[in-house]
């Protein structure tokens, strides 16, 4: 067989000889007697269910007054026939198969009408399906995909600073930290009104009640920036974020929401005057943007790594992770290799002993900044190393740079530095020699099972949300009003 035939899809190829056939108003009789073949087998190429060999396209083509190259080319078909081939491939496909129904014959009399309701009604089984069947692997590969993107673009958004500049523009912020009573502002400007409550339903963080122009938060918590879950709720709104369809939309919209947040606490304009500043004098700190901003430590790092490609051309990466040692969040644009599975995916793997972001777990000083060199495979990287604690445990979050561009960052003369060999697993996770000799056979830990893995995706969605909970919620807040 020619490469060419190994290339065409009969199904497309089908449909369009049906389509040309039809333009020149020849009926299936007509076509068979001038390619010399029974109608039927008209019918089955133009069906895709047989796939003719060249010699017969090109018989094909000449009858119907067309080239060879147009009868394959990859231009797109009519919408009716790109619509009939969805349905066709559809039916064809193991799902439709399980569902134990006949196939639907789409003829010249069915009208766009019905097909569009045939078409919508699988577009739907089939969403309902992936949602239904989704696992946590699922989230990872489109969370891969989204780190992929946000490095490509520098984890810089153009059109999100814009946003920001506008909104804080609305209550006339020009400079410096967004204060507590101008975030409330904000949130008056944009039709909003404030209510605490200790009530709100388990699965949710807040609720915005864009009915009744109402936001509810949870009552304050210690250590917990009122601000930012306030921005996060205006950013939801203000960008027009509908029910997310899936873990892309929903892995999407939260970075979006976090970024506008995170643009409206350390704005543009001050921060990167303030960032040039301190790498004039070469004293760059993740601790002094935070202490300008008066934001958390992760919140500083997230908004260092927005800004300091484009406007300090400065590569960076960032690092949240868990007290285990397992990787929470992760991005880079400085070639930094982090430990990943074989798909890709960096999250929940476990990071080197030697990094700084597992190193700074063992310093007992957690009020002074921890900085570390490391020697990795790929070169030597610097890090800065801050511990915070959550209602999951302690996280570690770093910033690091290569060696090139530490000379613009406070804590480059650290002497502290390690080796690291990994994935090479002589490097931390292999146990020396001795200790095997001394140990090797006769321990039996028990391991904690992490419930997740075996956890199923909740049947009211992916989100975990419980829809009727929160209509109940705010129901009841209208009935105390």
């Amino acid at each position: 067989m020619s490469t060419l035939e190994e290339e065409f899809d009969p199904l497309v190829v089908g449909r369009r000889i049906r389509e040309l056939r039809t333009k020149k108003g020849m009926n299936l009789e007509v076509l068979a007697r001038a390619i010399e073949r029974a109608p039927s087998q008209v019918s089955a190429i133009e069906n895709g269910k047989r796939a003719p060999q060249i010699q017969q396209l090109q018989k094909i083509a000449n009858a119907l007054g067309v080239t060879l190259n147009h009868l394959l080319s990859a231009e797109k078909l009519s919408e009716r026939s790109a619509n009939e081939l969805e349905i066709e491939r559809a039916q064809r496909s193991g799902l439709y198969a399980s569902l134990g129904l006949p196939d639907a014959y789409i003829g010249k009399t069915v009208s766009n009408n019905i097909l569009d309701i045939i078409l919508g009604l699988q577009r739907e089984v089939e969403r309902l399906h992936l949602q239904r069947s989704a696992t946590p692997e699922e989230a990872r590969r489109a969370n891969l995909e989204l780190r992929k993107e946000m490095r490509r673009i520098n984890n810089y958004f153009p059109d999100l600073e814009e946003e920001a500049r506008n909104l804080l523009a609305k209550i006339d912020h020009t400079s410096g930290p967004l204060s507590e009573r101008l975030t409330a502002e904000l949130a008056n400007e944009l039709g909003f009104t404030l209510h605490y409550t200790q009530d709100l339903p388990a699965s949710t963080r807040v609720i915005t009640d864009e009915k009744h122009g109402r936001i509810y938060l949870p009552m304050r918590r210690e250590g917990r920036d009122a601000r930012t879950i306030l921005l996060q709720a205006l950013a939801g709104h203000v960008l027009k974020h509908e029910a997310p369809q899936d873990y892309g939309d929903y892995l999407s919209q939260r970075v979006l929401t976090n970024y506008l947040a995170g643009a409206l606490l350390m704005p543009e304009s001050s921060a990167v005057a303030f960032l040039q500043a301190a790498k004039t004098k070469c004293e760059l700190s993740v601790e002094d943007l935070r202490d300008h901003f008066g934001v958390s430590y992760e919140t500083a790092a997230h908004r260092f790594t927005n800004l300091a490609t484009v406007h300090l051309d400065l590569p960076v990466h960032f690092l949240k992770v868990h007290e285990s040692g397992a990787i929470s969040k992760a991005y880079e644009n400085d070639n930094v290799t982090f430990p990943s599975d074989v798909f890709g995916s960096v999250e929940g793997q476990i990071v080197c002993r030697n990094w700084s972001a597992r190193r700074v777990f063992t310093i007992e000083d957690r009020f002074t900044p921890y900085y570390q060199y490391t020697d990795k495979p790929v070169g030597t990287y610097w890090c800065t190393s801050r511990i915070e604690n959550s209602d999951q445990g302690q996280f570690s979050v770093s910033v690091g740079t290569k060696f090139e561009t530490v000379k613009y960052f406070r804590g480059r003369a650290s002497t502290t530095r390690y080796k690291s060999s990994c994935p090479d697993p002589s490097c931390c996770r292999h146990a020396p020699a001795e200790l095997e000799d001394k140990w090797g056979g006769m321990i039996r830990p028990t391991p904690k099972l992490n419930s997740s893995l075996l956890a199923a995706i909740p049947q009211n969605g992916f989100l975990g949300i419980e829809h009727r909970e929160v209509l109940e919620f705010l129901e009841g807040q209208r009935d105390s009003s």
